[in-house]
């Protein structure tokens, strides 16, 4: 358990499932978002943006902080053949990712920054994801089904698809939904505790 000692924490996520995965922690939390932009380097590795950009979201945020707020902010970048499919704009787009990722292999990587009066922290969170081959009517019935569009990669592992295309998957179950609990409680004990 997770004694904040009178911080206040500050989750900066539209999110509905970051926001339900920091509640099962047990911590109190308020939200606060603000639009940051999500662009990175061209030649930046894809392994090392969902970082990168979680700590250009707390950035974003730092100059408002007060000396009791703790910020944590998250994203996640979804990595087939290093390539990052991003949240698809439209259906189609949601289509061609989801039957791109049919019968592959790809990697989910979500970065998590605790950002505060004395400095910023960052971690990231790496899984390996197996696919079974999907069926076009099987993809399309997820697009129109669900919720595919503010979902990196165009998928929900804690949705249908997830229930009949993961086949193997090896890390957090958490990570690939967008949020590395064990890392967010790993990295706050160590924050409060080293105070």
């Amino acid at each position: 358990m997770i004694d904040l000692k009178n911080k206040q924490l500050i989750l900066a996520s539209k999110s509905p499932r970051r926001k339900e995965l920091l509640a099962g922690l047990g911590v109190d939390f308020i939200i606060k978002t603000k639009d940051t932009d999500e662009s990175f380097p061209d030649d930046m590795d894809p392994f090392e943006v969902a970082g990168y950009l979680s700590k250009k979201k707390g950035d974003a945020f730092a100059h408002e902080l007060m000396h009791d707020e703790i910020l944590l902010t998250a994203d996640t970048v979804v990595i087939l053949d290093g390539k990052i499919l991003n949240k698809p704009k439209d259906a189609e787009e949601a289509v061609a990712m989801i039957t791109a990722l049919s019968g592959k292999t790809h990697h989910v990587v979500t970065g998590i920054s605790l950002t505060h009066a004395r400095g910023q922290s960052t971690q990231q969170d790496k899984v390996k994801v197996e696919f079974a081959e999907l069926s076009s009517e099987e993809i399309s019935y997820y697009v129109n089904n669900f919720s595919p569009l503010d979902k990196a990669g165009a998928y929900g592992i804690q949705e249908w698809i997830g229930y009949v295309a993961v086949s193997r998957i090896e890390g957090s179950f958490y990570t690939v939904m967008g949020f590395p609990v064990h890392l967010v409680y790993q990295a706050l004990k160590k924050l409060i505790d080293g105070e």
